[in-house]
Formats: C-alpha cells, structure tokens, sequence
C-alpha cells in the first residue's frame, strides 16, 4: 500500500512454480478497481518484492531473481541497482528511514545496504548539468597518515563527494579553502547519473607550496606515509560551476 496515496496500491506477482518466468508487476490508484502493468522493460524473472520510496512516491525499488531495481518514474522504466552486488535472487527489500538506508535480502547470499538519501533526490538535480550532493562534515584525526603497528596500513581519512551527472563525461573535481587557495584536484570520468568518489583529504604537493604561501603559520606536518593532510578549517568542492562545502573539525 502507498503511503503517499491512499488509493494506490502496488502488486507483484510470479509464476515460476508454472515455467513461467515473465515479470507480473501493477499498480492500482483507485484501490484496486483497475490495475495498470508497470513491468516494461523488467527482465523476464519472478518478481519477489516490490517497495515504494518513503520520500519520494515517482521511485520504486524492486527485487527479483536476478537482483535488484529502481525506477525514478512510478514503473514507466527500470534500471538494474548492480554496482558491487552480485546477481542472485532478492526476496526482500526494507527501508530504514532514519537512516535512508535500503537493506537487500538475498536467496542465500548474504544481506546488502546502500543508501539512498541520494537517489531520492532525483527530481531536483535530473535537469542539472552537474550536482553536487550535501558534504558531511569530519572530524581531524591525528592518526592520518601513520600506522598503530609496522604491520597496519596507515590510517587515511575517506571523504565521499558524490554528484550527479548528465552525462558520461570527464570532469575535474577541484578543492579549495575557504579562500579559494586550490589544494587538490581529482580527475574522474563521470558515469552518467550517480557518481561517488573518494577523497583522502591529502594536498597535491605542488598546491602545498601555494597554501603556505597564503597559511604562513600554518604547520603542516609530513606523515609517515609521505602525505600532508588538510588542517582543520573550511573546504568547498567545486566541479564546473557547481560547489559545497565541508569542514573538518
């Protein structure tokens, strides 16, 4: 049942038990007095669960036995959710919304969670060029860049910047100060629609230079690991036209 729309309902059906594989999904909006088919473009699959954005009522996210799906326009199209989950049968889908997390329950092969607060936001950014989501802040460890043991890794921050594209394009990911000093840029072929990539708070060492020139008394101190990393203060992330910002704290 939606819980967007009172009078809307959604179904799925299988009917593999009959050698029959063909997807069954449909919606109802005037509490089930007429169904409309919304499997188009589905692989022929049983269909096992079928669940509605909590946010945003044109996504559905659907499980089948072959992975997971989403659509962005109420089931007019589908997309396959494949990215680091491999194509087994999934029997369940939940929402935890405080979280925006989605939790995949598979045949057998384990329970996987991705996040969504992203995906929920595709009415506002699928006109854009380019979109930048919201930076979560991060608090400064010094522990970046050395290891607890000879036998660890050191330990290195992950930063998430995730955007939106258009297109399938290269674009350069810039960072700045809050002066606009460049200290790192990131060159990265976007895929087209949802991209994320991972930064380790690290200077280029050429742009190093340009920030002690503007941050004299700043210390900035080497890591064992060879890298120097941002000090705690204000960042932007620019691409093309676009940017946000971030602290570290």
């Amino acid at each position: 049942a939606s819980v967007h729309k009172k009078e809307r309902v959604y179904v799925t059906l299988n009917g593999y038990r009959n050698d029959d594989f063909k997807p069954y999904v449909f919606v109802s909006d005037d509490f089930g007095k007429n169904w409309k088919n919304i499997a188009k473009g589905l692989p022929d699959h049983p269909v096992n669960v079928i669940r509605e954005d909590p946010e945003n009522e044109n996504i559905l996210y659907l499980g089948n036995d072959n992975g997971v799906f989403v659509s962005f326009d109420r089931g007019a199209s589908w997309q396959a959710m494949d990215n680091a989950i491999p194509k087994v049968a999934v029997h369940d889908l939940v929402i935890q919304e405080p979280a925006g997390d989605l939790v995949v329950g598979t045949h057998g092969r384990s329970i996987y969670v991705t996040n969504i607060n992203h995906l929920q936001k595709y009415d506002e950014v699928k006109d854009k060029a380019i979109a930048i989501f919201d930076l979560n802040d991060i608090r400064y460890n010094n522990y970046w860049g050395n290891s607890f043991s000879k036998w660890l890794k050191p330990v290195e921050p992950e930063f998430m910047i995730s955007f939106y594209s258009a297109k399938a394009k290269p674009v350069t990911i810039s960072i700045t100060d809050k002066a606009g000093v460049l200290l790192n840029s990131i060159n990265y072929e976007a895929a087209k629609g949802f991209n994320s990539v991972t930064y380790d708070l690290s200077f280029s060492e050429k742009r190093l230079k340009s920030y002690k020139k503007k941050h004299a008394k700043a210390e900035i101190e080497k890591k064992k690991n060879g890298k120097y990393y941002l000090p705690k203060g204000e960042y932007k992330v620019k691409i093309g036209d676009q940017e946000q910002s971030f602290k570290i704290k």
